[in-house]
């Protein structure tokens, strides 16, 4: 079956970290850029950040810039959100997702550029 599958969401205190995983199946992960969207209650689902297939460049939005890193595991099929100093505006659901082809990262943050998403996984930055 082809999925990807989120883990690792919580919660965690203002100025903490987190890192949360995507696992992949069923598609050759190669071949796909993955990326990060989140979405908080009542607005729109916006890009975090992506890391693309071919040299495993990475892109972040600016508000997470400098704190968050994605990575990716290529023989386990996984990509990663280590999220550090997490303020309450990163709370949100955290979706993981591939793009269609050909990847653009001039469209990294555009939801129309997904063909696949996971089911996503809470993250909750509180005290």
């Amino acid at each position: 079956e082809v999925q990807l599958v989120e883990s690792g969401g919580g919660l965690v205190q203002p100025g903490g970290s987190l890192r949360i995983s995507c696992a992949a199946s069923g598609f050759t992960f190669d071949d796909y850029a993955i990326g990060w969207f989140r979405q908080a209650p009542g607005k729109e689902r916006e890009g975090v950040s992506c890391i693309s297939s071919t040299d495993g460049s990475t892109y972040y939005r600016d508000s997470v810039e400098g704190r968050f890193t994605v990575s990716r595991n290529i023989a386990e099929k996984t990509v990663h959100l280590q999220m550090d100093i997490l303020k309450p505006e990163d709370t949100a659901v955290y979706y993981c997702a591939r793009y269609r082809l050909p990847f653009s990262v001039s469209r990294y943050a555009d939801t129309t550029a997904v063909e696949l998403w996971g089911q996503g996984t809470q993250v909750t930055v509180s005290s």
